[in-house]
């Protein structure tokens, strides 16, 4: 069960911390939360985790994750994160785990990862590669589920990947109403086929507290895959009954994880 805060302290995201008189231990400054989305969103894909956990008390950032390249985009966050002071929770969806992976390496305030149906990969790995061959989108022509831009063929590593208006219906945003799931096919940010594809770094997950949040419903990263990384990333591992967008489609459940690592990240 989590902690009731007593009291609290709303401040500026990158002035000082919230702070809350927590049973047995009154004035803990609780985290800062930072979320980072994953391909095909934005930032805004966290709105219902980001109303509940302000609601409870927690400064939020969701970081624009920029989708060009994996190191890049982790050199991007990883700049965003030394801006924070105090202790960061760190969390990522679907590609933003491997981004957070790769960001979080050596940073002292980043207390704990949390893994929101997402990639957690080792040192070589990439998103493509771990997703496996039963990923709804591991198929033997891609142009059936993806939309290339520029459309020349074959892609080159700067190409922009979007779903197939079917791909979001069918396999990525499973659980939404139909009218959610048109947003998301309209609004989608692409990756490059290069970010998808580009090795990882030297984990954080390895010296770095995680928590990880299986999808059991999950087409794009199965179930089964998850848990997988969970387990070797020795992460505390729970389990929902949702599909890629959880974060989406039960919010109330993403924020709980979230609010568990970080309680238990304070020191």
């Amino acid at each position: 069960m989590l902690l009731a805060a007593a009291a609290l302290v709303l401040v500026s995201p990158h002035s000082a911390q919230s702070v809350v008189a927590q049973e047995g231990r009154p004035g803990t400054p609780k985290p800062t939360v930072v979320l980072v989305h994953g391909a095909w969103a934005d930032a805004s894909s966290w709105n219902g985790v980001i109303e509940r956990l302000q609601d409870d008390g927690y400064t939020v950032a969701a970081v624009a994750d920029p989708l060009r390249s994996l190191s890049g985009d982790a050199a991007y966050v990883r700049t965003f994160l030394e801006t924070i002071p105090g202790p960061v929770v760190l969390v990522g969806h679907s590609y933003g785990g491997a981004v957070i992976t790769n960001a979080a390496t050596g940073l002292p305030n980043v207390e704990a990862l949390v893994y929101v149906n997402a990639f957690a990969p080792d040192a070589g790995e990439s998103a493509t590669q771990l997703a496996g061959p039963d990923s709804a989108l591991s198929v033997p022509d891609p142009t059936t589920i993806f939309d290339f831009v520029p459309a020349t063929l074959p892609p080159t590593a700067d190409t922009d990947l979007y779903l197939k208006r079917s791909t979001v219906f069918d396999s990525f945003a499973t659980g939404l109403k139909a009218d959610d799931k048109a947003l998301v096919a309209a609004t989608q940010r692409p990756a490059t086929v290069g970010a998808l594809n580009e090795p990882s770094g030297s984990p954080a997950w390895r010296t770095i507290p995680s928590w990880y949040l299986v999808g059991t419903k999950d087409t794009i990263i199965p179930g089964d895959v998850q848990r997988a990384m969970a387990e070797r990333a020795g992460s505390t591992i729970l389990e929902y009954n949702e599909g890629h967008v959880g974060l989406m489609s039960d919010p109330k459940t993403v924020t709980r994880v979230i609010e568990r690592a970080a309680m238990a990240s304070v020191r």
